[in-house]
Parts: C-alpha cells; sequence; structure tokens
C-alpha cells in the first residue's frame, strides 16, 4: 500500500505507456496509406484512449484536481471507445455515411464536453487519489455518455465480431484474420465492462479492464498486420491494392 493507493492504482500508469507505442505504431501504418481513414481514426482513438488513462495516472500520482477531473470525464468517459469504433465505421460502410457519422458524432460529444466543463464540482465528494463522476453537480450529464459507449459498442466489438464470423466462414477460413478479430471484439468489451463498475464506484475495475483491452486489442492487430489474405472490405482493398494485403 502507499498511503490510500495500492498497486492497481498505478495500473493506468502502464496503459498510457501502451496506448502511447501502440499511437506511435497506428500513426507509422496510416503515414504509408494516408487515403485510410480508418487508420486515422483508430489512431486518434488510442491517443485519446492513452489521454484517458494518462489523467488518470496523475491523479494516482499527483492526486485530485478539476482540470485533471474534466480532461478525464471527457477523453475517458465520453470519448474513451468512440473515435476507435469511427475507424470501424470507415472500415464497413461508405465513405459518405461514414462522414455523416463522424460530424454526427463529433458535433454531439462537442456539446456534451461543453456541459462537462460548465458543471459545478462537489467537493465534499472528491476523493485525493481516485476519479469519479459523482463529483459532478449536474448529475444529469453523466446520462450522455451512454449513447456515445453505444455507438463504440455496436460499431467497434459489434464489427470485429461480424468481421470475425464472416472470415471463419471463408473457405481459406484465414485464421489470423479470425483471431485478430476476435481478439480486437474481446478487447473494446473490457473496458466498457469496467465502466459500468466504475458508476458503483469501484474504478480499480476499469483501471485492469483498460490494460487488458487495450492489450487485446493490440494483439488483434498485430495479428492481422501483413496477412497476405484478400479482406472482406473494400475499404482495405482499395488502400492495400498496391501491396495486396489485408492489413
Amino acid at each position: 500500500m502507499f498511503g490510500d493507493r495500492s498497486l492497481i492504482h498505478y495500473t493506468p500508469l502502464v496503459t498510457t505507456l501502451v496506448a502511447v507505442v501502440f499511437t506511435v505504431v497506428l500513426w507509422r501504418h496510416w503515414r504509408q496509406k494516408p487515403q485510410a481513414r480508418y487508420l486515422f481514426w483508430w489512431m486518434v482513438g488510442v491517443a485519446l484512449f492513452g489521454l484517458g488513462t494518462l489523467t488518470e495516472a496523475s491523479t494516482t500520482i499527483f492526486g485530485w484536481s478539476e482540470p485533471l477531473f474534466r480532461s478525464w470525464y471527457i477523453a475517458g468517459a465520453l470519448l474513451g471507445g468512440a473515435p476507435l469504433a469511427q475507424g470501424t465505421v470507415y472500415l464497413l460502410m461508405k465513405k459518405r455515411t461514414a462522414d455523416r457519422l463522424t460530424v454526427a458524432m463529433l458535433t454531439y460529444a462537442a456539446i456534451v464536453a461543453v456541459f462537462v466543463l460548465a458543471t459545478p464540482i462537489l467537493l465534499d465528494e472528491v476523493e485525493p487519489h481516485r476519479l469519479s463522476g459523482a463529483v459532478m453537480g449536474w448529475q444529469w450529464v453523466r446520462l450522455f455518455s451512454p449513447l456515445l459507449n453505444t455507438y463504440a459498442l455496436i460499431f467497434l466489438v459489434g464489427g470485429a465480431g461480424w468481421s470475425a464470423w464472416r472470415y471463419w466462414r471463408r473457405s481459406d477460413r484465414p485464421k489470423s484474420l479470425v483471431k485478430g478479430n476476435a481478439l480486437i471484439a474481446v478487447g473494446a468489451l473490457l473496458p466498457g465492462i469496467g465502466g459500468s463498475f466504475t458508476r458503483a464506484g469501484h474504478v480499480e475495475v476499469l483501471y485492469v479492464t483498460e490494460l487488458l483491452g487495450l492489450t487485446l486489442i493490440w494483439l488483434g492487430y498485430r495479428a492481422m498486420v501483413d496477412v497476405a489474405a484478400v479482406s472482406i472490405h473494400s475499404a482495405q482493398q482499395i488502400a492495400y491494392a498496391s501491396e495486396g494485403t489485408s492489413s
């Protein structure tokens, strides 16, 4: 134990380091094919995920502060999965549809972020080294985040699961693509489970599921990179036709 903190409270520091390295990997991949918008949004999503865990780690190390809390809620609770899901939207849907959903998602997130920045803080609810939405004076603001979380669940978890099933049904059944998509589906689901525990006051569960979830997503990504198999997604077929890969 470290005062009122335990080792598990330092887990977000490890998650942040993983997110930084993963973001760099995705950035390099995207720079090779800048027309692949799904790679761009996956990169943005992992970067924001890392920003959220950075605020958690900073709170553990330096203590609670209002700027850290508001940043955590916007980057973590509000945008923890939606940008990652937006990458899958560009993978699964036509560009025009994906562009419209991007505008809708960003507009909604911006409006809610204003509420998060404006809400009074209930100082009596503040815990020295833990973050919780219970400190928000306008508790109704917390009702907006489930919509974006559901959006992420449908497209990120659902999209990866659907892709795994499609690849599994193919005659050649590319094992790496089935495994990779399955890992991403499970990894994307874990932080959502942890977030439900946070609402009950158990933020430590979120810390663990964030690390496990991001690690599984990275492992899933690695399993699919440079696989010599034709992608089921037209966006990948177009972006990687010159290289003959499905990643």
